[in-house]
């Protein structure tokens, strides 16, 4: 019986990751495209499943287009002027707008992977990503900021690291975050040097 209850385990977590993914995936398109299919009805006067998607998607992309182009910056500026003068908006936007440039941005942060000694006594070490190297504005040029996700969790804590402990270690930003976010347990390929 235990060894039946063993399998029934195994299979569960075989099972869960792909299902969890897929309820999350299928419950976000049904919303979205709930939302925006019946104003689409509406106005062409039948249904396209998955034309909420589809809009979302091509009006999202177009909207990035238009926020590359010159005639945007100026008002760009104006409404970054104004978020700045509001305290608590201005707090909110720039982090939210910091924390999506540092995963997709032109200014990705977590993609130097290092490993960090910890304890050199025990010779322990913690895994991290480097998200500055160089402190100057705040007067440590020897010290570096070291950001370490937590494993099985979406978050993490910012270490100030003296760089004589940092190491960078040869794996790919998305292997280094894939093995702490599992704690430990995905495998992944090493970069061919």
């Amino acid at each position: 019986m235990k060894r039946i209850f063993s399998y029934f385990i195994q299979g569960v977590l075989l099972v869960a990751p792909v299902v969890i993914i897929v309820y999350i995936l299928y419950s976000l398109f049904i919303t979205i495209d709930g939302w925006l299919v019946t104003k689409i009805e509406n106005l062409i006067g039948f249904s396209v499943p998955g034309a909420g998607i589809v809009f979302l998607f091509i009006s999202l992309a177009l909207l990035g287009y238009i926020g590359q182009t010159t005639l945007v910056q100026p008002i760009k500026n104006v409404a970054g002027k104004l978020i700045q003068k509001i305290p608590l908006l201005n707090l909110l936007f720039t982090s939210l707008n910091d924390l999506f440039s540092a995963f997709v941005g032109k200014d990705r942060k977590f993609n130097i992977p290092v490993k960090v000694l910890f304890n050199k006594e025990n010779n322990l070490w913690k895994l991290g990503f480097v998200t500055k190297e160089t402190l100057d504005e705040l007067n440590l040029p020897e010290i570096a900021a070291v950001y370490f996700p937590h494993s099985y969790n979406f978050s993490g804590e910012l270490y100030l690291v003296p760089k004589e402990r940092i190491e960078k270690i040869e794996l790919t930003p998305a292997d280094a975050m894939k093995f702490i976010v599992s704690g430990g347990v995905t495998r992944f390929e090493q970069i061919e040097k």
